[in-house]
């Protein structure tokens, strides 16, 4: 649905694709996040929603993936997950009379040492301080051109042409041959 919003037909703008994301992909994510989300393949997971903030923010396959969530204006796919688990955990903590309390709170002792129980870590994470920490530590092409990742970046209103434009020049990464053929871009990335 997401390739339909953005594609050269419907031409939606950075905003409709945005909303899209976080109704269709995202609720799908975060949805019993709380079970799933120390498994080993949230990485498949985490793919889709790369894809979708590729389609945001008309970015080729090539773009570095820190970029992604900063242009789509979408804190990343493991801090969502986090602030997740700590609303629900806070929720459980706030309900001692619900029978989940006793096996969140009151737990056994691990019997695997490869699992990893939801008790395991229970801090609370700032999702907006945490995503401008990384953005800081992290080593992007023209990583300069944004200060904090948490504001939506300037032009998110303009055409979706222009604004894959845009963001293909601050990411680095344009359409040219050298890009098309280094990295065998799929039919539907080509300019």
């Amino acid at each position: 649905m997401l390739s339909k919003l953005a594609g050269s037909t419907w031409g939606a703008n950075a905003e409709t694709l945005r909303t899209s994301a976080s109704a269709l992909c995202y609720s799908v994510a975060e949805y019993c996040s709380l079970v799933w989300s120390r498994s080993a393949y949230t990485n498949a997971v985490d793919a889709q929603l790369n894809a979708s903030m590729r389609l945001i923010s008309g970015t080729l396959r090539i773009t570095q993936l820190p970029w992604l969530p900063v242009l789509a204006n979408i804190p990343p796919p493991h801090l969502r997950r986090k602030a997740v688990c700590d609303k629900l955990l806070h929720n459980v903590e706030l309900h001692p009379d619900w029978p989940v309390h006793d096996d969140v709170f009151n737990h056994p002792a691990p019997r695997l040492s490869s699992r990893k129980p939801i008790w395991s870590d229970m801090i609370p994470v700032d999702v907006m301080a945490r995503w401008r920490s990384d953005w800081q530590s992290s080593s992007v092409v023209n990583k300069h051109l944004v200060c904090d990742p948490t504001v939506r970046p300037p032009g998110f209103n303009l055409y979706r042409s222009t604004w894959s434009m845009l963001n293909r020049f601050r990411t680095g990464q344009g359409c040219c041959a050298a890009n098309l053929h280094k990295w065998h871009i799929a039919p539907s990335d080509k300019c």
